[in-house]
């Protein structure tokens, strides 16, 4: 009987880890980019695309080189914050506080094959909620940067 429920457990245990590690699917509001390129060249690339499209990286943040020095192997897994100081005083000016979500971030992920996936939040999605406050203005900023992070994207995955 104890057999059993420490193997029923440890499925369960095994459940949960492969769950967790599924790769990202498209939801609303995001656009999910399956990419042949390596983990590492999609990051690169990235970069290049954000500079090209006169954005700036202006946060990174992963678990991936913090869990190897800890002993811990996982996929590559990258948050990477892109905007830049015009867009900034633009919707300053519309709405102090939707300047909370920036900046938006891009999210590049490695697949189990060794390709990375490149995800990020539309900005018009990002700053819906704010859109009453910052009026037809906010609107229009949301749909530029929708529009160069877009540009980005498609930049990066080619």
């Amino acid at each position: 009987m104890m057999f059993r429920s420490l193997a029923f457990a440890a499925l369960l245990a095994l459940t949960a880890l492969s769950a967790s590690a599924d790769s990202l699917q498209p939801r609303d509001g995001w656009v999910v980019m399956e990419t042949n390129k390596g983990f590492d060249q999609l990051i690169t690339d990235l970069k290049a695309a954000t500079k090209a499209q006169g954005m700036a990286v202006v946060t990174q943040a992963g678990p991936t080189a913090a869990a190897a020095r800890r002993g811990i192997t996982i996929p590559g897994n990258r948050v990477i914050g892109v905007f830049n100081n015009d867009f900034a005083v633009r919707i300053l000016a519309t709405s102090t506080s939707a300047m909370i979500e920036a900046p938006i971030r891009f999210y590049v992920t490695e697949n189990p094959d060794g390709q990375a996936t490149l995800s990020y939040k539309i900005p018009s999605h990002v700053f819906a909620p704010y859109m009453g406050e910052g009026g037809s203005e906010l609107v229009k900023l949301a749909e530029e940067l929708s529009q160069v992070f877009d540009a980005i994207a498609r930049q990066a995955s080619r």
